[in-house]
């Protein structure tokens, strides 16, 4: 398992606000830098909750393509 620590974010897209847990792995130190690294297509979160609703899905990998905004939750 790779050290790090989990940073709570909110992410938008065109179809919906996804608010989650992103790793960020202890040689990045902000989770710009993880969602600016140029080698991964997808940004993946844990206990992620979709819009306003309250149920909670475990995993979502989020194509950054559809990516409009990031921000700290």
């Amino acid at each position: 398992m790779q050290n790090g620590r989990k940073e709570r974010v909110k992410i938008r897209t065109n179809h919906a606000l996804y608010t989650g847990y992103l790793f960020i792995p202890e040689r990045r130190n902000r989770f710009s830098d993880v969602i600016n690294e140029q080698t991964l297509v997808f940004v993946n979160l844990t206990d992620v909750t979709l819009d306003k609703n309250v149920e909670m899905i475990e995993h979502v990998s989020i194509n950054k393509r559809f990516i409009e905004s990031v921000r700290k939750a």
